[in-house]
């Protein structure tokens, strides 16, 4: 049962892994679209501002300036919050695989490895909470930046949307949480 219950969890800490690096370096996390024409589809990411034509599919992507160059704060806050939660998310994974019960690394010492694998879940948890919190960050920030356009009769068919990068984020960080309740509370 505790063999099956730590391969779960390492899958869905993998997968959720997976998506919180798609998450980071795709720019998708915001859609603005003009609703009345549909001429054209804009994504803001972290990184890059990529605009793509609907009507022949030619997509052009703007760099910006430099990481270290003044940026709006829910990018600065965004980027460190998903890059630390990566790097959490990865370590994580790296003590799990050596706690797995499946690996034969220090297998003489089961306690060891029980220890690692609980803490392979309080890593994940800190990794899963900085993810939710970065990506929470970006999609309040999206709808405060629409709710002030409507307010002020800026609106003009324009609308906002979380993009699938957000999206992707929230899922990681979720999938990462319930991997590390996995491994903290119901690993004997």
């Amino acid at each position: 049962m505790s063999a099956a219950l730590q391969v779960t969890a390492f899958g869905l800490a993998l997968l959720s892994t997976l998506f919180l690096l798609l998450a980071t370096c795709t720019d998708c996390w915001m859609v603005n679209a003009d609703d009345s024409l549909e001429v054209s589809h804009k994504c803001r990411g972290l990184w890059r501002e990529c605009v793509t034509n609907m009507q022949d599919g030619v997509r052009t992507c703007d760099q910006y300036d430099s990481i270290l160059a003044d940026h709006p704060v829910k990018i600065v806050v965004t980027r460190t919050l998903m890059i630390m939660a990566d790097l959490l998310a990865g370590l994580a994974l790296a003590t799990l695989v050596l706690g797995l019960d499946c690996i034969t690394f220090l297998k003489e010492d089961p306690c060891v490895k029980l220890k690692m694998c609980y803490g392979a879940g309080v890593i994940l948890c800190a990794g899963s909470i900085l993810g939710l919190i970065g990506s929470m960050w970006y999609a309040v920030d999206v709808y405060v930046e629409r709710a002030m356009l409507v307010s002020h009769n800026i609106f003009l068919g324009v609308h906002y949307d979380f993009g699938w990068s957000c999206w992707l984020g929230m899922a990681g960080s979720m999938g990462c949480f319930v991997a590390s309740v996995l491994l903290t509370c119901c690993l004997y």
